[in-house]
């Protein structure tokens, strides 16, 4: 089988929605900090926490069809949208999935 060296960065299980959202992030200006996406358990679910960009910016929390579940942290209070204020404490088995290295 032939890989992209992108694509040898990215797990085989992550759902295609997620790696849509890689691609459109390759695609786009480089954050800073480097825009970044991790897998976690959460509520007895595989979910994929995209951080903040920057200081106002809440962070996003998706299932694994991209819909969103909230945003744990960032925004204007640092709260994110308060829905979830126990995923840093709940969450388990932290795995990032893709980092943007293009600025490095």
């Amino acid at each position: 089988m032939l890989f992209s060296c992108s694509d040898n960065d990215i797990a085989q299980d992550t759902p295609s929605c997620v790696k849509k959202i890689i691609e459109d992030l390759k695609n786009g200006e480089v954050d800073n900090p480097p825009a970044k996406i991790y897998r976690y358990q959460y509520e007895g679910r595989t979910v994929y926490y995209i951080p903040a960009k920057c200081c106002d910016i809440p962070s996003v929390l998706l299932d694994d069809n991209c819909h969103s579940i909230c945003s744990p942290d960032g925004g204007l209070g640092g709260a994110g949208n308060g829905t979830c204020t126990d995923f840093h404490k709940k969450a388990t088995d932290q795995k990032l999935i893709w980092e943007d290295k293009r600025g490095k």
